[in-house]
């Protein structure tokens, strides 16, 4: 077994993929900003509103830089390749993809949501300015994890990266979740407020959520994550698009539950 300098060369390996959640994000944020509300009329006469087309390539990068998120820390245990300027450019990288990008993407659906009276697309930034609670509350989530070592197999708060995936999905639930309540939530102004501030309440808190992490594969120190892992099967059979909220709630919900073995 080759000692730990063997890997010492390969200690960028994990920074690239760190980047490489960067660039994802960013890629985020311009398909969201890419095109402004688009207004049709249909041959009645009615305007048609609809969010970009492409915002749901910003759900795809959001995915996508949590797919590479979750590789660079295994890639950096892997190779034994962990430190304290991997651990700083990650959460960079994470206020980008999980904070800022779906900041964007809620920005997108307040507008849309003014949009629908008389005069909306001329709405004040003050109203949309709440998107930005988002990436705010992911500074300081981020902060404060980088300060405190105890947070291994536990996390004080919502991670940035589990808000930034349930706002993705809004965008995938809107297109293709053809249920009139389910379209009328997402436009209500009302709604996103509130979801804003949970959202950002959520990340700042010290609730004691548990880390997806197996110390082993037993039933007992595990049975939280086993149970997780079965709602989110049952979800995606069941709610299909609407699968990520329901997961993220159920996290949560069970990590509160099982207080005891968040530790």
């Amino acid at each position: 077994m080759p000692n730990n300098s063997s890997f010492r060369g390969l200690g960028g390996i994990p920074n690239f993929f760190t980047l490489l959640n960067l660039v994802f994000g960013c890629l985020a944020i311009i398909f969201t900003l890419q095109n402004g509300i688009i207004i049709t009329v249909d041959p009645t006469g009615v305007q048609l509103l609809n969010i970009p087309e492409k915002i749901w390539m910003a759900s795809l990068f959001i995915g996508l830089a949590a797919l590479v998120d979750f590789l660079d820390g295994f890639v950096a245990r892997l190779f034994k390749a962990t430190s304290g300027m991997g651990k700083q450019l990650d959460s960079l990288a994470d206020l980008v993809s999980f904070g800022v990008a779906p900041a964007m993407i809620m920005y997108q659906f307040l507008r849309l949501s003014f949009a629908q009276s008389a005069g909306g697309l001329e709405v004040s930034i003050w109203w949309l300015s709440p998107a930005l609670l988002l990436p705010c509350a992911a500074a300081w989530r981020l902060a404060r994890f980088n300060l405190d070592e105890s947070q291994s197999f536990s996390f004080k708060g919502l991670p940035v990266p589990a808000t930034g995936i349930f706002v993705a999905s809004l965008p995938l639930i809107y297109w293709n979740v053809h249920e009139s309540w389910v379209q009328a939530l997402l436009l209500n102004k009302w709604f996103l407020f509130g979801l804003l501030v949970s959202l950002s309440w959520l990340m700042v808190s010290s609730l004691p959520l548990m880390a997806l992490k197996f110390r082993d594969l037993s039933l007992k120190n595990n049975l939280p994550k086993y149970i997780l892992a079965a709602i989110a099967i049952a979800a995606v059979l069941i709610f299909t698009w609407m699968a990520v909220p329901v997961v993220v709630l159920a996290y949560v919900l069970i990590s509160l539950l099982f207080k005891s073995k968040a530790a």
